[in-house]
């Protein structure tokens, strides 16, 4: 289960397992005695780039004893786990200060104590003290900073007075579980310097491709297939990829070859990659979705700077065209930073553009194996939590109340509390904890994606990000 506790506040959650129990066993005809396979390849019209279905290992090696190549009358069957070195964040990213440490855990000390005769009360406006003493001055200190603060600073202060209380008991709660049961455990002196063993970082250029498909030829929607199955013998070109939907419709993962490198697709799931330019395959695809996760890449002054991730302006993605993928009483879920001018566009803009009616909002807390946060609670540049912006389309009441049914109303407030992946925006799954708000079997989209998940079907300019093989270690078989 990827759900390792439940509490009233919300649900420790183990990513890793999730990401496991996907299923990514390859199970087809693949593979042979002796190690042969059968590799169907397609070379497009400038012999550059392949897109195949083939069952090879990540390093061309041979199959040895381990891999379970069988004998000829029985399928060979190769398993792949997430390495979880990706997961072996058993230090904060930025450990806090030790009066910090206190600050954290009993604000009431700090304010108790006379520190107040230290700094003057005008350093943090009234409206930012709930909760919170006077953590902030502390910081403020450090920072050498009075009076300086620009009015999105302030709003963040504000919003994380009103969230911080709930944030951090709820999380207590949840690690406490976590420690009894063995998931979380304390530091011990043989976790140093596992950061090492970490893998650099696999550059595969899917938004590149997408952004080159734009000088493919244009392809005519009549007689253009809106879905292509992956097959036991797929054999594609990178225009077919680039402009409809991939769907592995079997019980078992699929490997493809895209330019040279090999991504895991894992059963009873659907995929598009492609920019936002060209959406029109996902409508084509003919679904409509009981649940939409959208992750966007916001605009923000670091993305600038770096020039290092592409981002959408609050225009363009506010042109998403959500409200014809929505089934009626669709479950919206935002990924938004801690900026509050995000947050704000999202319940006063975005959501009333796309007819979706605000319910909630949650956060996902990121700690360490031994329970810590990641990031200290009241930093004021980065937080270790992100904010989830929960609504339901508006539309019919008939149709509204037949589909709520039988499921629970969306709770105001609810913590999600895991230990992140190290790499960048590997958001942890919510299909578990979203399993009681909504029907059984329904069908589910990711906007945004980097990765995939069976029974949904995920789209983006980096949708198989995550799925590149050299994130997985081939298991052998038992």
């Amino acid at each position: 289960m990827s759900v390792v506790h439940c509490l009233t506040a919300g649900w420790l959650v183990d990513h890793l397992s999730f990401i496991n129990q996907c299923g990514y066993e390859i199970c087809d005809s693949f593979a042979h005695p002796g190690g042969s396979t059968r590799n169907t390849s397609f070379e497009d019209c400038h012999s550059i780039y392949t897109f195949t279905a083939t069952p090879s290992t990540s390093d061309d090696t041979p199959y040895g004893p381990g891999d379970a190549i069988e004998t000829e009358s029985k399928r060979a069957k190769m398993r792949y786990v997430f390495r979880k070195e990706f997961f072996d964040i058993s230090k904060p990213h930025i450990a806090a200060a030790p009066e910090e440490q206190l600050c954290q855990g009993c604000p009431e000390l700090i304010c108790n104590s006379g520190m107040f005769d230290f700094f003057p009360p005008f350093i943090i406006p009234i409206s930012s003290w709930n909760d919170m003493g006077c953590c902030f001055l502390l910081i403020l200190q450090k920072r050498k900073r009075k009076c300086v603060f620009n009015q999105g600073e302030l709003d963040a202060l504000e919003h994380h007075s009103k969230v911080r209380k709930l944030i951090w008991e709820g999380t207590s709660d949840l690690v406490q579980e976590g420690l009894k049961s063995g998931f979380l455990h304390h530091n011990t002196a043989k976790l140093s310097c596992r950061k090492n063993n970490v893998p650099q970082r696999i550059v595969c250029g899917l938004a590149e491709l997408c952004e080159m498909a734009k000088k493919f030829p244009a392809v005519s929607e009549s007689d253009h297939q809106a879905v292509h199955v992956l097959e036991q013998e797929t054999s594609s070109s990178e225009q077919d990829l680039l402009s409809c939907v991939m769907e592995n419709s079997s019980n078992c993962a699929k490997i493809i070859v895209l330019m040279g490198q090999k991504y895991l697709v894992p059963p009873k799931c659907s995929f598009l990659l492609s920019d936002i330019s060209y959406l029109q395959p996902l409508l084509n695809y003919k679904k409509k979705y009981d649940v939409i996760v959208i992750d966007p890449p916001w605009e923000n002054k670091s993305v600038k700077r770096s020039n290092r991730y592409s981002h959408l302006s609050s225009w363009q993605i506010k042109q998403i065209p959500v409200p014809a993928l929505a089934a009626p009483n669709c479950l919206v879920v935002t990924w938004v930073t801690n900026r509050q001018k995000h947050l704000r566009f999202v319940k006063d803009e975005l959501y009333p553009h796309w007819s979706v009616k605000t319910l909630a909002e949650w956060h996902w807390v990121k700690i360490t194996t031994a329970g810590e946060f990641v990031l200290p609670l009241d930093s004021l540049h980065k937080k270790p939590y992100e904010v989830l912006v929960l609504g339901r389309v508006q539309g019919d009441v008939k149709e509204a109340l037949r589909k709520s049914e039988g499921v629970l109303p969306i709770p105001e407030h609810k913590l999600i509390v895991s230990i992140p992946c190290n790499l960048h925006s590997h958001k942890p799954p919510l299909a578990a904890v979203l399993a009681e708000f909504i029907k059984p079997d329904v069908e589910c989209l990711e906007l945004f994606a980097r990765n995939l998940q069976p029974g949904w079907t995920s789209w983006g300019n980096e949708v198989l990000k995550f799925q590149h093989i050299d994130y997985f270690t081939l298991q052998q078989n038992e």
